[in-house]
Protein backbone atom coordinates (compact mmCIF):
# COMPACT_ATOMS: atom_id res chain seq x y z
CA UNK A 1 0.00 0.00 0.00
CA UNK A 2 2.71 2.37 1.04
CA UNK A 3 3.97 3.77 -2.27
CA UNK A 4 7.92 3.90 -1.15
CA UNK A 5 9.18 5.05 -4.81
CA UNK A 6 7.67 8.66 -3.28
CA UNK A 7 9.66 8.65 -0.21
CA UNK A 8 12.75 10.24 -1.89
CA UNK A 9 14.78 13.61 -2.19
CA UNK A 10 13.39 17.19 -4.12
CA UNK A 11 16.80 16.50 -6.30
CA UNK A 12 15.88 12.49 -6.84
CA UNK A 13 12.49 13.20 -7.98
CA UNK A 14 13.64 15.64 -9.97
CA UNK A 15 15.83 13.86 -11.94
CA UNK A 16 13.30 10.80 -12.18
CA UNK A 17 10.57 13.27 -14.02
CA UNK A 18 13.33 15.41 -15.91
CA UNK A 19 13.86 11.72 -17.68
CA UNK A 20 10.66 10.26 -17.69
CA UNK A 21 7.70 13.15 -18.61
CA UNK A 22 10.48 16.57 -19.60
CA UNK A 23 7.45 17.91 -21.80
CA UNK A 24 4.66 17.26 -19.38
CA UNK A 25 3.26 20.33 -17.85
CA UNK A 26 4.12 20.78 -13.75
CA UNK A 27 2.44 23.75 -12.91
CA UNK A 28 0.81 26.29 -14.17
CA UNK A 29 -0.77 29.67 -13.53
CA UNK A 30 -2.33 32.88 -15.44
CA UNK A 31 0.83 34.10 -16.56
CA UNK A 32 3.23 31.42 -16.88
CA UNK A 33 3.53 27.90 -17.34
CA UNK A 34 6.38 25.80 -16.68
CA UNK A 35 7.19 21.77 -17.95
CA UNK A 36 9.25 19.14 -15.71
CA UNK A 37 12.10 19.21 -17.82
CA UNK A 38 12.44 23.28 -17.23
CA UNK A 39 11.24 22.31 -13.80
CA UNK A 40 14.21 20.95 -12.97
CA UNK A 41 17.02 23.37 -15.19
CA UNK A 42 14.92 26.54 -13.19
CA UNK A 43 15.53 25.08 -9.83
CA UNK A 44 18.76 24.05 -10.41
CA UNK A 45 19.27 28.04 -11.72
CA UNK A 46 17.33 29.36 -8.57
CA UNK A 47 19.15 27.46 -5.90
CA UNK A 48 22.76 28.01 -7.66
CA UNK A 49 22.20 31.61 -7.78
CA UNK A 50 20.90 31.34 -4.08
CA UNK A 51 24.08 30.40 -3.29
CA UNK A 52 26.27 32.38 -5.30
CA UNK A 53 24.71 34.91 -2.84
CA UNK A 54 25.69 33.30 0.29
CA UNK A 55 23.11 31.05 1.56
CA UNK A 56 24.90 27.85 3.76
CA UNK A 57 23.23 24.55 4.74
CA UNK A 58 20.44 25.22 7.10
CA UNK A 59 19.79 29.03 6.20
CA UNK A 60 16.34 29.85 5.91
CA UNK A 61 14.55 31.51 2.62
CA UNK A 62 11.45 33.47 3.15
CA UNK A 63 8.53 33.46 0.65
CA UNK A 64 6.17 36.30 0.83
CA UNK A 65 4.02 36.41 -2.11
CA UNK A 66 0.53 35.40 -3.48
CA UNK A 67 -0.39 32.18 -4.86
CA UNK A 68 2.04 31.45 -8.33
CA UNK A 69 3.58 28.83 -10.08
CA UNK A 70 6.89 30.76 -8.74
CA UNK A 71 6.01 29.50 -5.11
CA UNK A 72 5.90 26.05 -5.99
CA UNK A 73 9.39 26.41 -7.97
CA UNK A 74 10.97 28.36 -4.90
CA UNK A 75 9.65 25.23 -2.55
CA UNK A 76 11.04 23.10 -4.62
CA UNK A 77 14.54 24.99 -5.39
CA UNK A 78 15.48 26.09 -1.68
CA UNK A 79 16.03 22.48 -0.31
CA UNK A 80 18.24 22.17 -3.39
CA UNK A 81 20.67 24.04 -1.63
CA UNK A 82 20.04 22.58 1.41
CA UNK A 83 18.62 25.86 3.00
CA UNK A 84 14.78 25.82 4.56
CA UNK A 85 11.90 27.09 2.78
CA UNK A 86 9.76 29.48 4.88
CA UNK A 87 6.32 30.80 3.68
CA UNK A 88 4.41 33.53 5.03
CA UNK A 89 0.36 34.24 4.69
CA UNK A 90 0.70 36.78 1.47
CA UNK A 91 -2.21 38.55 3.72
CA UNK A 92 -0.34 39.02 6.92
CA UNK A 93 -0.25 41.84 8.41
CA UNK A 94 3.15 43.85 8.61
CA UNK A 95 3.69 42.97 12.26
CA UNK A 96 3.48 39.22 11.64
CA UNK A 97 5.74 39.29 8.24
CA UNK A 98 8.33 41.70 10.66
CA UNK A 99 7.81 38.96 13.32
CA UNK A 100 8.29 35.60 10.67
CA UNK A 101 11.00 37.69 9.87
CA UNK A 102 12.95 38.10 12.79
CA UNK A 103 12.34 34.52 14.19
CA UNK A 104 13.48 32.53 10.98
CA UNK A 105 16.25 34.71 10.50
CA UNK A 106 15.63 34.43 6.93
CA UNK A 107 18.85 35.28 4.51
CA UNK A 108 16.82 36.00 1.51
CA UNK A 109 13.17 37.07 0.78
CA UNK A 110 10.99 36.45 -1.92
CA UNK A 111 8.38 38.77 -2.68
CA UNK A 112 5.79 39.78 -5.61
CA UNK A 113 5.30 43.74 -6.23
CA UNK A 114 2.33 43.87 -3.81
CA UNK A 115 4.00 43.24 -1.16
CA UNK A 116 7.69 44.58 -1.67
CA UNK A 117 6.91 48.15 -0.08
CA UNK A 118 6.51 46.27 3.44
CA UNK A 119 9.22 44.16 2.69
CA UNK A 120 11.40 46.77 1.86
CA UNK A 121 10.88 48.55 4.88
CA UNK A 122 11.59 45.53 6.95
CA UNK A 123 14.92 44.30 4.84
CA UNK A 124 16.24 47.53 6.69
CA UNK A 125 16.67 46.30 9.75
CA UNK A 126 17.50 42.91 8.85
CA UNK A 127 20.69 40.96 8.15
CA UNK A 128 19.49 39.93 4.15
CA UNK A 129 21.27 38.75 1.44
CA UNK A 130 19.54 39.62 -0.66
CA UNK A 131 15.51 40.77 -1.72
CA UNK A 132 14.59 39.01 -4.83
CA UNK A 133 11.28 40.50 -6.93
CA UNK A 134 8.79 38.15 -9.08
CA UNK A 135 6.66 39.64 -11.63
CA UNK A 136 8.16 43.24 -11.44
CA UNK A 137 10.55 45.16 -11.77
CA UNK A 138 13.35 45.49 -9.14
CA UNK A 139 14.80 48.40 -7.83
CA UNK A 140 18.71 49.20 -7.16
CA UNK A 141 20.16 46.20 -4.13
CA UNK A 142 17.65 43.93 -5.54
CA UNK A 143 17.21 40.85 -7.46
CA UNK A 144 15.23 40.05 -10.35
CA UNK A 145 13.30 36.32 -10.26
CA UNK A 146 13.03 36.50 -14.01
CA UNK A 147 16.80 37.20 -14.34
CA UNK A 148 17.97 34.19 -11.97
CA UNK A 149 15.99 31.57 -13.12
CA UNK A 150 16.50 32.63 -16.97
CA UNK A 151 20.26 32.08 -16.33
CA UNK A 152 22.70 29.34 -15.58
CA UNK A 153 24.45 29.83 -12.31
CA UNK A 154 28.24 29.39 -12.06
CA UNK A 155 27.94 26.48 -9.81
CA UNK A 156 25.05 23.26 -9.67
CA UNK A 157 22.92 23.24 -6.70
CA UNK A 158 24.11 21.28 -4.04
CA UNK A 159 21.37 18.84 -3.61
CA UNK A 160 23.04 18.08 -0.06
CA UNK A 161 19.68 17.91 2.18
CA UNK A 162 19.04 14.41 3.35
CA UNK A 163 15.68 12.69 3.79
CA UNK A 164 15.28 13.95 7.29
CA UNK A 165 16.95 17.40 7.11
CA UNK A 166 14.78 20.10 7.73
CA UNK A 167 12.98 21.26 4.14
CA UNK A 168 10.35 23.76 4.86
CA UNK A 169 9.17 25.61 7.86
CA UNK A 170 5.66 26.74 8.64
CA UNK A 171 4.01 28.93 10.47
CA UNK A 172 1.25 28.39 12.84
CA UNK A 173 -0.18 30.68 15.41
CA UNK A 174 0.70 29.22 19.40
CA UNK A 175 -1.40 29.41 22.31
CA UNK A 176 0.51 31.93 23.33
CA UNK A 177 -0.49 34.34 20.72
CA UNK A 178 3.05 33.99 18.72
CA UNK A 179 3.05 32.41 15.64
CA UNK A 180 5.76 29.67 15.77
CA UNK A 181 8.08 27.82 12.93
CA UNK A 182 7.28 24.13 12.38
CA UNK A 183 9.91 22.11 11.05
CA UNK A 184 9.03 19.65 8.09
CA UNK A 185 11.04 17.27 6.71
CA UNK A 186 11.81 15.06 3.09
CA UNK A 187 10.70 12.30 4.60
CA UNK A 188 7.58 13.33 6.39
CA UNK A 189 6.00 15.24 3.57
CA UNK A 190 6.55 12.65 1.19
CA UNK A 191 5.79 9.89 3.25
CA UNK A 192 2.08 11.76 3.62
CA UNK A 193 2.39 11.48 0.08
CA UNK A 194 3.36 8.07 -0.46
CA UNK A 195 0.31 7.05 2.47
CA UNK A 196 -2.26 9.02 1.50
CA UNK A 197 -2.47 11.07 -1.71
CA UNK A 198 -1.13 8.32 -4.18
CA UNK A 199 -2.60 5.32 -2.07
CA UNK A 200 -5.80 6.53 -1.43
CA UNK A 201 -7.07 9.67 -3.44
CA UNK A 202 -4.94 7.72 -6.40
CA UNK A 203 -3.00 10.87 -7.41
CA UNK A 204 -1.13 9.81 -10.38
CA UNK A 205 0.84 11.28 -13.56
CA UNK A 206 -2.56 11.26 -15.43
CA UNK A 207 -3.94 13.83 -12.83
CA UNK A 208 -4.67 17.19 -13.48
CA UNK A 209 -5.48 19.25 -9.86
CA UNK A 210 -7.15 22.77 -9.85
CA UNK A 211 -6.40 24.49 -6.42
CA UNK A 212 -7.08 27.44 -4.74
CA UNK A 213 -5.50 26.22 -1.56
CA UNK A 214 -3.12 29.40 -0.04
CA UNK A 215 0.29 27.90 -0.83
CA UNK A 216 1.72 28.59 2.96
CA UNK A 217 -0.46 26.18 4.15
CA UNK A 218 0.55 22.83 4.92
CA UNK A 219 -1.85 20.88 3.68
CA UNK A 220 -1.24 22.62 -0.21
CA UNK A 221 2.37 22.33 0.47
CA UNK A 222 2.02 18.91 1.08
CA UNK A 223 -0.84 18.23 -1.40
CA UNK A 224 -0.60 20.80 -4.37
CA UNK A 225 3.11 21.29 -4.51
CA UNK A 226 5.07 18.10 -3.37
CA UNK A 227 1.93 15.49 -3.98
CA UNK A 228 1.79 16.98 -7.80
CA UNK A 229 5.33 17.00 -8.04
CA UNK A 230 6.13 13.27 -6.75
CA UNK A 231 3.76 11.61 -8.72
CA UNK A 232 4.77 13.35 -12.00
CA UNK A 233 0.76 15.33 -11.98
CA UNK A 234 0.09 18.93 -13.39
CA UNK A 235 -1.38 21.72 -11.37
CA UNK A 236 -3.02 24.94 -12.56
CA UNK A 237 -2.74 27.54 -9.27
CA UNK A 238 -5.53 29.67 -8.98
CA UNK A 239 -4.25 33.27 -6.76
CA UNK A 240 -6.99 32.60 -4.74
CA UNK A 241 -10.28 30.81 -4.30
CA UNK A 242 -13.57 32.39 -6.62
CA UNK A 243 -16.62 30.39 -6.62
CA UNK A 244 -17.56 31.62 -10.57
CA UNK A 245 -13.42 30.68 -11.51
CA UNK A 246 -13.44 27.13 -9.59
CA UNK A 247 -16.81 26.50 -11.49
CA UNK A 248 -16.23 27.37 -14.81
CA UNK A 249 -12.45 25.53 -14.63
CA UNK A 250 -14.42 22.50 -13.26
CA UNK A 251 -17.08 22.60 -16.09
CA UNK A 252 -15.06 22.86 -19.23
CA UNK A 253 -12.77 25.73 -19.18
CA UNK A 254 -9.36 26.25 -20.11
CA UNK A 255 -9.02 23.20 -17.65
CA UNK A 256 -11.68 20.97 -18.85
CA UNK A 257 -9.89 18.36 -17.97
CA UNK A 258 -9.13 18.58 -13.99
CA UNK A 259 -9.29 15.32 -12.42
CA UNK A 260 -8.83 16.27 -8.81
CA UNK A 261 -9.92 19.34 -6.84
CA UNK A 262 -9.01 19.99 -3.13
CA UNK A 263 -10.65 22.78 -1.01
CA UNK A 264 -11.45 23.26 2.93
CA UNK A 265 -15.47 22.89 3.81
CA UNK A 266 -15.71 26.58 2.73
CA UNK A 267 -15.12 26.18 -0.79
CA UNK A 268 -17.61 23.06 -1.07
CA UNK A 269 -20.41 25.14 0.91
CA UNK A 270 -19.58 28.71 -1.50
CA UNK A 271 -19.73 25.53 -4.29
CA UNK A 272 -23.35 24.45 -3.88
CA UNK A 273 -24.90 27.68 -2.96
CA UNK A 274 -23.74 28.57 -6.49
CA UNK A 275 -24.96 25.18 -8.39
CA UNK A 276 -27.87 24.50 -6.05
CA UNK A 277 -29.11 20.64 -6.07
CA UNK A 278 -29.34 20.82 -10.26
CA UNK A 279 -25.47 19.91 -10.21
CA UNK A 280 -22.34 20.66 -12.29
CA UNK A 281 -21.58 19.16 -15.24
CA UNK A 282 -17.51 18.28 -14.74
CA UNK A 283 -16.51 16.30 -17.04
CA UNK A 284 -13.23 15.06 -15.87
CA UNK A 285 -13.25 15.22 -12.49
CA UNK A 286 -12.96 11.92 -10.57
CA UNK A 287 -12.31 13.43 -7.03
CA UNK A 288 -12.54 16.30 -4.74
CA UNK A 289 -11.09 16.10 -1.16
CA UNK A 290 -11.47 18.27 2.07
CA UNK A 291 -9.18 19.29 5.18
CA UNK A 292 -8.28 21.85 7.35
CA UNK A 293 -11.60 21.68 9.35
CA UNK A 294 -14.70 19.80 9.88
CA UNK A 295 -16.67 18.91 7.06
CA UNK A 296 -20.62 18.14 7.70
CA UNK A 297 -22.03 14.72 6.41
CA UNK A 298 -24.97 16.62 5.09
CA UNK A 299 -22.35 19.14 2.85
CA UNK A 300 -20.74 15.67 1.63
CA UNK A 301 -24.07 14.27 0.59
CA UNK A 302 -25.34 17.33 -1.06
CA UNK A 303 -22.34 17.80 -2.75
CA UNK A 304 -21.61 14.32 -4.04
CA UNK A 305 -25.22 14.21 -5.45
CA UNK A 306 -24.94 17.67 -7.14
CA UNK A 307 -21.24 16.94 -8.43
CA UNK A 308 -21.29 13.40 -9.01
CA UNK A 309 -18.06 12.94 -7.57
CA UNK A 310 -16.99 11.54 -4.23
CA UNK A 311 -15.79 13.99 -1.59
CA UNK A 312 -13.25 12.73 0.83
CA UNK A 313 -12.67 14.57 4.36
CA UNK A 314 -9.77 13.86 6.14
CA UNK A 315 -7.79 15.64 9.48
CA UNK A 316 -4.43 16.66 9.28
CA UNK A 317 -2.04 19.54 10.97
CA UNK A 318 0.85 20.64 10.37
CA UNK A 319 2.67 19.32 13.08
CA UNK A 320 2.19 15.88 11.37
CA UNK A 321 3.16 16.95 7.62
CA UNK A 322 -0.76 17.30 7.11
CA UNK A 323 -2.75 14.18 7.31
CA UNK A 324 -3.47 11.77 10.34
CA UNK A 325 -6.79 10.22 9.24
CA UNK A 326 -8.87 9.80 5.39
CA UNK A 327 -12.10 8.48 4.44
CA UNK A 328 -11.33 6.29 1.03
CA UNK A 329 -13.29 6.69 -2.09
CA UNK A 330 -14.37 2.73 -2.49
CA UNK A 331 -14.96 0.48 0.26
CA UNK A 332 -16.94 1.65 3.86
CA UNK A 333 -17.69 5.10 4.31
CA UNK A 334 -18.44 6.95 7.90
CA UNK A 335 -20.26 9.71 6.59
CA UNK A 336 -19.26 13.16 8.99
CA UNK A 337 -16.31 11.34 10.27
CA UNK A 338 -13.14 12.31 8.79
CA UNK A 339 -11.78 8.30 8.17
CA UNK A 340 -9.52 6.00 9.36
CA UNK A 341 -5.72 6.80 10.57
CA UNK A 342 -3.47 6.14 7.57
CA UNK A 343 -1.63 3.04 6.79
CA UNK A 344 1.45 2.80 9.23
CA UNK A 345 0.89 5.72 11.23
CA UNK A 346 -0.35 5.07 14.44
CA UNK A 347 -2.70 7.11 16.61
CA UNK A 348 -4.24 6.79 20.12
CA UNK A 349 -6.98 8.75 22.30
CA UNK A 350 -6.26 9.31 25.87
CA UNK A 351 -7.67 10.89 28.55
CA UNK A 352 -5.94 13.80 28.93
CA UNK A 353 -5.58 13.98 33.10
CA UNK A 354 -4.59 10.34 33.11
CA UNK A 355 -2.86 9.49 30.13
CA UNK A 356 -5.13 6.65 29.72
CA UNK A 357 -6.17 4.63 26.57
CA UNK A 358 -10.00 5.56 25.92
CA UNK A 359 -12.30 2.83 24.95
CA UNK A 360 -14.29 3.12 21.83
CA UNK A 361 -17.02 6.23 21.61
CA UNK A 362 -15.27 7.91 24.44
CA UNK A 363 -14.00 11.41 23.82
CA UNK A 364 -9.49 11.53 24.21
CA UNK A 365 -7.20 13.45 23.16
CA UNK A 366 -5.14 12.07 19.90
CA UNK A 367 -1.73 11.08 19.70
CA UNK A 368 -0.06 10.77 16.90
CA UNK A 369 3.00 8.71 16.27
CA UNK A 370 4.48 8.23 12.97
CA UNK A 371 7.63 9.74 10.31
CA UNK A 372 5.50 12.61 8.98
CA UNK A 373 5.39 13.98 12.62
CA UNK A 374 7.62 17.07 13.20
CA UNK A 375 10.79 17.41 14.44
CA UNK A 376 10.04 20.29 16.46
CA UNK A 377 9.63 23.78 16.88
CA UNK A 378 12.44 26.59 15.59
CA UNK A 379 13.88 28.15 18.77
CA UNK A 380 11.30 26.71 20.86
CA UNK A 381 12.79 23.78 22.85
CA UNK A 382 10.14 24.61 25.61
CA UNK A 383 7.20 24.17 23.08
CA UNK A 384 8.39 20.95 21.69
CA UNK A 385 9.16 19.13 24.77
CA UNK A 386 5.35 20.03 25.70
CA UNK A 387 3.80 18.23 22.42
CA UNK A 388 6.76 15.75 21.72
CA UNK A 389 6.43 13.16 24.70
CA UNK A 390 8.15 9.43 24.15
CA UNK A 391 8.18 9.80 20.42
CA UNK A 392 4.22 11.01 20.52
CA UNK A 393 2.87 14.04 19.06
CA UNK A 394 0.37 15.40 21.86
CA UNK A 395 -2.88 17.14 19.19
CA UNK A 396 -4.26 18.72 21.65
CA UNK A 397 -7.61 17.94 19.96
CA UNK A 398 -10.29 15.90 21.49
CA UNK A 399 -11.77 12.88 19.49
CA UNK A 400 -14.31 9.87 19.56
CA UNK A 401 -13.36 6.16 17.50
CA UNK A 402 -16.08 3.98 16.49
CA UNK A 403 -15.87 0.43 16.74
CA UNK A 404 -14.40 0.35 13.38
CA UNK A 405 -11.81 3.04 14.17
CA UNK A 406 -13.42 5.96 12.03
CA UNK A 407 -12.10 8.84 13.82
CA UNK A 408 -14.75 12.00 14.26
CA UNK A 409 -12.85 15.35 15.75
CA UNK A 410 -15.55 16.55 18.97
CA UNK A 411 -13.40 19.50 19.84
CA UNK A 412 -10.05 21.17 20.92
CA UNK A 413 -7.97 21.15 24.54
CA UNK A 414 -6.65 24.28 22.60
CA UNK A 415 -8.72 27.21 22.31
CA UNK A 416 -8.22 27.29 18.14
CA UNK A 417 -11.06 28.55 15.70
CA UNK A 418 -10.99 27.63 12.41
CA UNK A 419 -12.34 29.73 10.27
CA UNK A 420 -13.13 28.83 6.52
CA UNK A 421 -9.60 26.92 7.09
CA UNK A 422 -7.86 29.33 8.82
CA UNK A 423 -6.86 28.90 12.25
CA UNK A 424 -7.14 31.91 15.06
CA UNK A 425 -5.77 31.60 18.37
CA UNK A 426 -7.68 33.65 20.71
CA UNK A 427 -4.84 35.08 22.53
CA UNK A 428 -3.28 36.36 19.33
CA UNK A 429 -5.94 38.13 19.07
CA UNK A 430 -6.58 39.90 22.43
CA UNK A 431 -2.89 41.17 22.27
CA UNK A 432 -3.75 42.59 19.08
CA UNK A 433 -7.45 44.07 20.65
CA UNK A 434 -5.81 44.98 24.36
CA UNK A 435 -3.82 47.85 22.69
CA UNK A 436 -6.91 49.72 21.73
CA UNK A 437 -8.00 52.76 22.65
CA UNK A 438 -11.00 52.55 25.20
CA UNK A 439 -10.13 48.51 25.56
CA UNK A 440 -9.86 47.83 29.59
CA UNK A 441 -9.87 44.00 29.32
CA UNK A 442 -10.45 41.39 26.36
CA UNK A 443 -11.07 37.53 25.63
CA UNK A 444 -12.38 35.87 21.88
CA UNK A 445 -14.30 33.09 21.61
CA UNK A 446 -15.22 31.43 18.28
CA UNK A 447 -19.20 31.04 17.32
CA UNK A 448 -20.33 28.83 14.89
CA UNK A 449 -21.22 30.04 11.08
CA UNK A 450 -22.73 28.33 8.65
CA UNK A 451 -20.58 28.89 5.79
CA UNK A 452 -17.20 29.60 7.62
CA UNK A 453 -17.68 26.86 10.22
CA UNK A 454 -16.74 29.10 13.18
CA UNK A 455 -15.45 32.78 13.37
CA UNK A 456 -14.62 35.27 16.01
CA UNK A 457 -15.82 36.79 18.59
CA UNK A 458 -14.67 39.53 20.95
CA UNK A 459 -16.13 40.52 24.32
CA UNK A 460 -14.68 43.49 25.64
CA UNK A 461 -14.70 45.55 29.08
CA UNK A 462 -14.37 49.05 28.20
CA UNK A 463 -11.99 51.14 29.86
CA UNK A 464 -14.13 54.02 31.04
CA UNK A 465 -17.48 55.93 30.58
CA UNK A 466 -17.44 57.60 27.17
CA UNK A 467 -18.87 54.91 24.72
CA UNK A 468 -16.58 51.99 22.79
CA UNK A 469 -16.29 53.05 18.93
CA UNK A 470 -16.27 49.69 17.79
CA UNK A 471 -14.99 50.37 14.22
CA UNK A 472 -12.02 52.35 15.94
CA UNK A 473 -11.14 49.11 17.82
CA UNK A 474 -11.68 46.73 14.93
CA UNK A 475 -9.31 49.10 12.92
CA UNK A 476 -6.80 49.06 15.20
CA UNK A 477 -6.82 44.94 14.81
CA UNK A 478 -6.94 45.42 11.30
CA UNK A 479 -3.04 47.13 11.73
CA UNK A 480 -1.81 43.81 13.08
CA UNK A 481 -3.79 41.15 11.94
CA UNK A 482 -4.24 39.24 8.90
CA UNK A 483 -8.13 39.91 8.15
CA UNK A 484 -9.53 36.52 9.03
CA UNK A 485 -8.38 36.90 12.32
CA UNK A 486 -10.50 39.92 12.92
CA UNK A 487 -13.79 39.39 15.19
CA UNK A 488 -16.36 39.72 13.54
CA UNK A 489 -18.29 41.39 15.93
CA UNK A 490 -17.83 43.20 19.63
CA UNK A 491 -19.82 42.35 22.46
CA UNK A 492 -19.78 44.91 25.28
CA UNK A 493 -19.52 42.85 29.07
CA UNK A 494 -18.77 44.22 32.41
CA UNK A 495 -16.39 42.03 33.17
CA UNK A 496 -14.07 39.05 31.48
CA UNK A 497 -15.04 35.46 33.64
CA UNK A 498 -11.72 33.90 34.80
CA UNK A 499 -10.37 31.38 36.92
CA UNK A 500 -8.62 32.00 40.27
CA UNK A 501 -5.68 31.31 38.03
CA UNK A 502 -6.04 33.58 35.26
CA UNK A 503 -7.77 32.06 32.69
CA UNK A 504 -10.43 32.69 30.92
CA UNK A 505 -14.03 30.88 31.00
CA UNK A 506 -14.94 30.88 27.74
CA UNK A 507 -17.63 28.36 27.93
CA UNK A 508 -19.45 31.20 29.61
CA UNK A 509 -18.93 33.62 27.60
CA UNK A 510 -20.18 31.62 25.03
CA UNK A 511 -23.04 30.54 27.06
CA UNK A 512 -23.89 34.39 26.45
CA UNK A 513 -24.28 33.64 23.05
CA UNK A 514 -26.43 31.21 23.23
CA UNK A 515 -23.88 28.81 22.44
Amino acid sequence: MLRTEYIATVAELMAVHEAARPERIAFADDDRTITYGALARTTARLAGHMQELGIEPGDRVLLHLDNRVEVAESYLAIPRTGAVAVCANPQAAPAEVAHILADSGARIVVTDPERLPVVRELAAGADLLAVIVVGGAAAAGELGYADLVGADAAQPPRDCLGLDDVAWMLYTSGTTGRPKGVYLTQRGCFWVVAACWAPIAGLGPDDVVLSALPLFHSYALVLCVLGVFAVGASERILPRFSVSDVAARLSGGPEGDVTVFPGVPTMFHYLLDRVGDRGLEAPALRLCVSAGAILAASVTERFEAAFGVPLLDGYGITETSTMVTMNWPTGTRVMGSCGLPLPGLTVRLVDPGTGTDVGHGEEGELWVQGPNVTPGYHDLPEATAAVLVDGWYRTGDLGRRDTHGYLRISGRTKELIIRGGENIYPAEVEEALAGAVGVQDVAVVGVPHPQLGEVPVAFVVPAGPEPLDHAAVLDSARGRLSSFKVPDRLVECRTIPRTGSGKILRFRLRQQLGG
